[in-house]
């Protein structure tokens, strides 16, 4: 019987073939292979390190193979060579248990020459490494020349290089307490962030039974700013207008005191059910849950009838991409201005629910300005609105998700 390490290798191989038809994001088929494969929780926490890491790593790995070994692969070897040298060259596996568990993994034709490559680099490790100072960095760190250039431009050489070395790091784990629960002294060890009161690095394992009661919630600290420049109010009227999972929604309540006052909407339907789970854990009843699609005319009881509207509209994700680690091969530069098209959509057709004097904040986890500050001043003098504030999170000068935020305002 082949070993159960031989089984995660598989898993990784077999969820690497699956995201490349285009079907399924990474974190989902982590799951869905962990749960198929009855993988103990070390286990999936293996197949998520490898998957990932290839992942982040993809261009690397593809130059690597490049090197050790000429000639054309096929779709299947390759993914098996990516999974391999991942665990040797990124992760630091133990080399014959990355060699000998990732071999199994091929068909029999083909593991003499995976096993050939593999050797071949552990007894090259030496010389890669050596070679990483010469390379190109959209190469050394695994992203698009595109994005890589973008990014050069917008931030400088620097800056886009921190960025895509911060985005090949995995991500932290952090937690909000909830003030509308009763306090629990057992929660879970965290070191309290001195700039983002009520927010906690997690420390050890997830707190599963205190997330199941509520007590607190998964969400980085990127995520209040939005929330700090709405500034809810008690006895106000707020539409959280994309609010599935809830995460905001979670916020804008505990500013509210409570659900009372809020209404939250989604363009999906079938991600109403987790939203209302999540609102209903942290002991949150907003005043409607529905579906609409912004980039449609608002419903008729919306208009003239809210005090604030907090839009996180669809956006690129690049400052995310620590945490979606395939947004970078996704995404293509013709998607932000697509992109762009639908957030100045959902803009226009937010706007007549204001009442006079009231405010809209626009939010996204991107860091392209195109998306950003660009289309926030150039819809709101197209509106006549005012830009009082905002803010653009960079995730390697802030520590945290990258995101943006502006507060507009409509005159009395």
């Amino acid at each position: 019987m082949p070993s159960k390490n031989f089984h995660v290798r598989q898993a990784a191989v077999s969820a690497l073939r699956a995201w490349a038809k285009g079907h399924d994001y990474a974190e989902s088929l982590v799951e869905r292979h962990a749960q198929r494969r009855m993988l103990s929780s070390a286990d999936r926490a293996l197949l998520q390190a490898i998957l990932f890491g290839v992942l982040r790593h993809r261009r690397i790995l593809d130059h690597w193979i490049g090197k050790l070994r000429k000639g054309k692969l096929d779709a299947d070897t390759r993914d098996i060579l990516r999974v391999g040298l991942c665990q040797i060259l990124i992760l630091n596996i133990p080399d014959h248990a990355a060699v000998n568990e990732t071999v199994e993994a091929g068909k029999t034709s083909v593991r003499p020459l995976i096993n050939a490559v593999l050797r071949k680099a552990i007894t090259s490790r030496k010389r890669l490494m050596e070679e990483l100072d010469e390379m190109p960095p959209a190469v050394l760190y695994s992203h698009p020349d595109w994005l890589y250039n973008r990014w050069r431009k917008s931030f400088g050489k620097e800056t886009a290089i921190a960025i895509m070395e911060w985005n090949n790091q995995p991500a932290e784990t952090f937690f909000r307490l909830n003030p509308l629960g009763e306090a629990d002294a057992s929660l879970p060890p965290g070191e309290a962030l001195e700039h983002a009161p009520g927010y906690f690095l997690l420390e050890g394992k997830l707190p599963t039974k205190l997330l199941a009661e509520g007590k607190l919630y998964i969400q980085d600290p990127a995520t209040r700013h939005s929330v700090e420049l709405l500034n809810p109010k008690p006895g106000e009227k707020i539409l959280d207008a994309c609010a599935a999972p809830g995460g905001k929604a979670f916020l804008i309540a505990a500013a509210l005191g409570g659900g009372a006052g809020l209404t939250c909407t989604d363009s999906n339907e079938k991600r109403l059910p987790r939203l209302e789970e999540n609102l209903s854990r942290l002991h949150i009843q907003a005043d409607e849950i529905s579906v609409h699609d912004w980039r449609k005319p608002a419903p008729e009881r919306f208009l003239g009838a809210l005090d604030a509207i907090l839009l996180d509209v669809p956006c690129s994700n690049t400052g995310v991409i620590r945490r979606r680690v395939d947004v970078r091969w996704r995404l293509q530069p013709s998607d932000i201005d697509d992109l762009t098209v639908i957030q100045s959509e959902i803009l226009a057709n937010a706007l007549p629910c204001l009442k006079p004097g009231g405010r809209i904040v626009y939010s996204t986890c991107s860091i392209e300005d195109a998306e950003n500050i660009d289309l926030v001043k150039a819809f709101a003098e197209a509106h006549g609105l005012r830009v009082e504030k905002s803010v653009r999170i960079i995730p390697t000068e802030h520590g945290t998700d990258g995101a943006f935020a502006a507060v507009l305002r409509r005159e009395k």
